[in-house]
């Protein structure tokens, strides 16, 4: 009876691993930098992270190994990226439990404004975040195009909407149409899942939002607060 009542869960050892993967400051790192939905070079991530490529090489292989990353080979170089959408979601809700005031504070001005870029608007794996992503999603809200009352759902005017625009959604996977995402800057949850990834995409290949610098921040281009403010009717000062 005893033994009975103290059988372990067999997912306990996969839980303990998994964590001990992820608890390691250069492997965090190159996790948090591939959340930009982006394949990176062994060397890129090593200049990121701050060591030598063969301490990174290390670092990717067991990541690779336990099924976080996905690598790929051309030429020279190896090019790594978050093995799918679980992940990218894995890691930007425990980085969301590390609130912005506990990090360490910028050191210069380039950082500050790199900080504050990414805290206007980023992508989060393939979607939007940030104060734009949570502006889209409050307008999508009002709007009565998106539900949030039991997890985020859109709404028969919501898939009207996206089907007008021209944003096209893939239906026949397993992933949700529309998922709550916690932002970690903003504290509040903005859109994933299927339809956060079509219109992050729709707002990348029209023009309405351009990447900046090397990491995940994106800006809100003169066609994309037109676009916005037309058809979401949200404020371009918002969004700057």
């Amino acid at each position: 009876m005893l033994g009975a009542m103290t059988t372990r869960d067999p997912r306990a050892a996969l839980l303990a691993r998994l964590a001990a993967l992820i608890a390691d400051e250069t492997r965090a790192a190159c996790l948090l930098a591939l959340l930009d939905g982006r394949a990176w070079t062994a060397g890129e991530l090593a200049r990121h992270a701050g060591v030598a490529a063969s301490t990174l090489s290390e670092h990717l292989g067991k990541l690779v190994a336990g099924g976080m990353l996905t690598e790929e080979r051309q030429g020279r170089h190896r090019y790594v990226r978050l093995a799918d959408a679980r992940v990218a979601q894995l890691v930007e809700d425990l980085a969301a439990q590390v609130a912005p005031a506990d990090a360490v504070r910028p050191r210069t001005l380039r950082a500050s404004s790199a900080g504050s870029a990414m805290a206007r608007g980023r992508t989060c794996y393939d979607h939007l975040a940030g104060r734009l992503g949570i502006a889209v999603t409050d307008a999508l809200t009002a709007r009565g195009l998106l539900v949030q009352d039991t997890g985020f759902a859109l709404t028969d005017a919501g898939l009207g909407w996206f089907a007008g625009v021209g944003i096209a959604l893939d239906r026949a996977g397993r992933r949700p149409l529309a998922r709550a995402c916690l932002d970690w800057t903003e504290r509040r949850p903005h859109l994933a899942g299927v339809a956060g990834a079509a219109l992050c995409r729709h707002a990348l290949d029209t023009g309405w939002c351009e990447r900046i610098g090397s990491e995940r921040a994106v800006r809100v281009t003169a066609t994309g607060e037109r676009a916005l403010g037309e058809l979401l009717g949200i404020d371009g000062a918002a969004l700057r």
